[in-house]
């Protein structure tokens, strides 16, 4: 059954339909939001969250293609919890009146090596504006046009976003294989 027939029978209440479009679409949800950024123990939480929404507002789903608007919701569940984790961390840093340190998490189920890691790190400090662009454009493959229409900017503002990023990136990069280079030499 392909995608289309899968989100109109899901539309009708087929739960069946709706299981195989979660299961289809899981691990795109998922890995967009862990390269967004999130708390990789919040990953499962956000693609509940995406596929309640979906749930909650197939009926109302018009568009051209799925994937833009589960990106969409994606992007914005994980400002959502974004949004939440820094309201919540303000409210425990007040209590407790001490800086937070960041848990450390086995990262080896999404990031294997030590280049990727690296690479991870430096796509996290770009700008959010910089930041999606360039992870659907080299983790998800996506279109200028399907690109645009998730971020809900036109056209030459993406391409100068998506050029701008790169030049970031890259310069992250070089500064982070500068440093190594001298831990290590």
């Amino acid at each position: 059954m392909d995608e289309s027939q899968l989100i109109e029978k899901a539309k009708h209440g087929d739960l069946t339909a709706y299981s195989q479009l979660i299961r289809d679409y899981s691990p795109i949800v998922e890995r967009f939001a862990y390269q967004m950024g999130n708390n990789i123990d919040d990953i499962q939480d956000i693609s509940q969250e995406v596929f309640i929404r979906v749930y909650r507002f197939l009926d109302g789903f018009t568009h051209a293609k799925f994937s833009t608007w589960l990106y969409k919701i994606t992007l914005n569940v994980s400002k959502d919890f974004k949004r939440k984790d820094r309201q919540y961390t303000k409210r425990i840093q007040k209590v407790m009146n001490e800086p937070r340190e960041e848990p450390s998490h086995d990262h080896k189920h999404f990031i294997r090596e030590e280049e990727d890691r690296v690479l991870h790190e430096c796509i996290q400090m770009l700008d959010e504006k910089y930041r999606v662009p360039i992870i659907l454009y080299y983790f998800h493959e996506k279109k200028y046009e399907e690109m645009a229409a998730i971020l809900a900017i036109n056209l030459s503002t993406l391409k100068t976003r998506l050029l701008r990023g790169k030049s970031l990136l890259k310069k992250m990069l070089e500064e982070a294989e500068r440093g190594e280079g001298k831990e290590n030499g």
